[in-house]
């Protein structure tokens, strides 16, 4: 939760004053699992639902000010982090099938491919308050 959510409501309430000048976006990053909870993962879940939670309310708070706040939920992406956290399993590669058997797509998705989403929410002059999965069809 600290890092997760009280992270993100810090950051967004530090950076408000530049943001409502500036008439600025906020794109928060959730993750797809607060859309549909996975196996052993209620800690994580809950805190992603929150900064789900957290963007349609601080959405509803700033849209009189001219801020915009969305968020992505992706799905497993391919990172070092990733790559670490398979590597402590007593069979790496076998995890990494079950991993990416979540996803529909059949594979893991980019940093690149999450980064077309937030430019995307960040460029959408109409999108406030959207919640953009990008999760390989997770939340199908």
């Amino acid at each position: 939760m600290a890092v997760n959510v009280r992270s993100v409501f810090l950051l967004s309430a530090s950076a408000l004053p530049h943001l409502i000048r500036r008439k600025g976006v906020i794109v928060n990053t959730s993750s797809s699992v607060a859309l549909k909870g996975v196996k052993d993962r209620f800690a994580y879940t809950a805190s992603k639902g929150a900064v789900l939670s957290m963007t349609r309310a601080m959405a509803t708070d700033l849209i009189d000010k001219g801020v915009r706040v969305n968020c992505v939920c992706p799905g497993t992406t391919w990172t070092p982090s990733l790559d670490e956290r398979l590597a402590k399993f007593p069979d790496p590669e076998a995890k990494k099938k079950e991993f990416i058997a979540r996803q529909p797509m059949g594979r893991f998705g980019t940093p690149e491919e999450i980064a077309d989403g937030i430019i995307y929410l960040i460029n959408g002059t109409f999108c406030t308050g959207a919640i953009l999965s990008i999760d390989g069809g997770m939340t199908m």
